[in-house]
């Protein structure tokens, strides 16, 4: 389980969810580190304003991370590595778009809600074929939505980016999980 593997995650993922912007294109709209003009709307409880979104800091956004994307998909539960892919993937299209992506990975039922037998299944899994299917079918996805022919190249590299840093996640926790053997 990658309890504490958090704010590891979530500086991956910032490194993509830059400053603010506001394209036309991005169904979105107004975003600053990730967090959409919608998402802050949702957790002010109010509608958001446009200011609001571009005041947003790296440590004004943790909780947000942490409540709307980290918590849903039970990164603290998920194997290291496959918490990274999966909660990249869930702040780029959705918590639920994630599990259920992750459920079908497993060769779970892909209900969107982690649960005991979805995190059985992750901790069973081999976690380096996990990541690798679930990051084929998060590219997968994202080739079918109408702004792949704007934005694939930027999200091809996130995808394969995402895969590497989850995978290098995985050897450094597989290398410390591995006793030393003495010399003889």
């Amino acid at each position: 389980m990658a309890i504490g593997n958090f704010e590891a995650c979530l500086g991956f993922t910032l490194q993509f969810e830059g400053g603010f912007v506001n394209d036309p294109d991005d169904p979105g709209g107004a975003t600053n580190l990730g967090v959409t003009i919608g998402t802050l709307s949702e957790v002010l409880g109010r509608p958001a304003t446009v200011a609001e979104v571009k005041a947003l800091t790296s440590k004004t956004v943790q909780p947000i991370y942490l409540q709307r994307f980290w918590n849903p998909v039970h990164g603290d539960e998920l194997p290291f590595g496959l918490d990274l892919a999966v909660f990249d993937f869930g702040v780029h299209s959705g918590p639920v778009r994630s599990i259920m992506a992750l459920q079908h990975v497993l060769g779970v039922a892909d209900d969107g809600r982690i649960g005991p037998i979805t995190i059985a299944a992750a901790s069973k899994a081999d976690p380096v074929k996990a990541i690798q299917s679930l990051c084929a079918e998060r590219l997968s996805f994202l080739s079918r939505l109408s702004i792949f022919a704007k934005f694939g190249k930027g999200l091809r590299n996130r995808v394969a980016l995402a895969e590497k840093a989850a995978l290098e996640m995985v050897a450094k926790h597989i290398g410390e999980m591995v006793p030393e053997v003495p010399e003889t």
